[in-house]
């Protein structure tokens, strides 16, 4: 495969690019964007047979089953990393090897039902808790051990934005190759 194709398979919507300025436009924007994830997801997933979701969305990659399965886990890491930052001082969080969890069984078998579920009443609290942070709140941060990088809730906002439509649109290109539609 032509190393360019199998770029635009893992970033079919490009890789995720910071703002110059994280207004209050934007934060409202990306916010709308995590609400809208479980409807948007349940849409385009709930309907599959066993047999697609256990589909790689490109070679060597994740089953359609394990991209759901992983965009709880990781959002889920998302809510309780903003909880540390908005209540302790700058935590060095826990970092976890998403790769191991996706060859875990739930994430390789269980259906997808559960976490459809999920990630109705997690993206519920997560815009929930988004749309109430003052400015103040968008700039208190975390630390992560694997880059020793910091990372301020305002980014996170961004950037889970980004990943929820990064993986929605692994399912909706491989629907589209395979006329799944």
């Amino acid at each position: 495969m032509n190393p360019l194709d199998l770029e635009k398979l893992k970033y079919p919507i490009g890789k995720f690019e910071a703002p110059q300025e994280y207004t209050s436009e934007y934060i409202s924007a990306k916010i709308a964007i995590i609400e809208s994830f479980p409807e948007r997801l349940r849409k385009e997933a709930a309907h599959l047979t066993d047999e697609q979701l256990n589909t790689p969305y490109r070679p060597n990659g994740w089953t359609v089953r394990q991209v759901i399965h992983h965009c709880a886990e990781s959002h889920m890491n998302c809510y309780i990393r903003i909880k540390w930052s908005l209540t302790e001082n700058n935590p060095v969080i826990k970092a976890y090897d998403e790769a191991l969890w996706s060859e875990l069984p739930d994430s390789l078998t269980m259906p997808i039902e559960p976490t459809l579920n999920l990630l109705d009443g997690l993206h519920f609290r997560l815009a929930y808790i988004m749309r109430n942070l003052s400015p103040m709140d968008l700039e208190k941060s975390f630390i992560h051990p694997e880059n020793n990088s910091e990372y301020h809730i305002r980014q996170i906002i961004g950037m889970y934005a980004w990943h929820s439509n990064h993986h929605l649109a692994h399912i909706t290109s491989l629907k589209k190759f395979k006329n799944w539609m």
